[in-house]
């Protein structure tokens, strides 16, 4: 991901759109060096994003469908606003 793209992403995230996926937070948060942590298989829907520099981030992956709900949205803005990354 370009520094261009991040900045759209951050962009669209900071706008709350309804059309903000799974996908989009995924690519954001990996720029961010944060990696997906599945604790084995019983973890389901649920979705944990670990960096060596900041905190976790527990996303639960929707389904069916792709976008996040504006809840989740809300949340990640906080603690990427936290932790000074957006």
């Amino acid at each position: 991901m370009t520094v261009g793209q991040k900045e759209k992403l951050i962009e669209k995230l900071k706008a709350r759109p309804k059309t903000f996926t799974f996908d989009d937070a995924e690519s954001l948060l990996r720029y961010f060096s944060y990696k997906r942590s599945n604790k084995g298989r019983t973890s389901g829907s649920r979705v944990m994003f670990v960096s060596d520099t900041y905190a976790p981030i527990l996303l639960h992956k929707p389904h069916p469908r792709k976008e996040l709900l504006e809840y989740q949205v809300k949340q990640l803005i906080e603690i990427l606003d936290e932790e000074g990354l957006i």
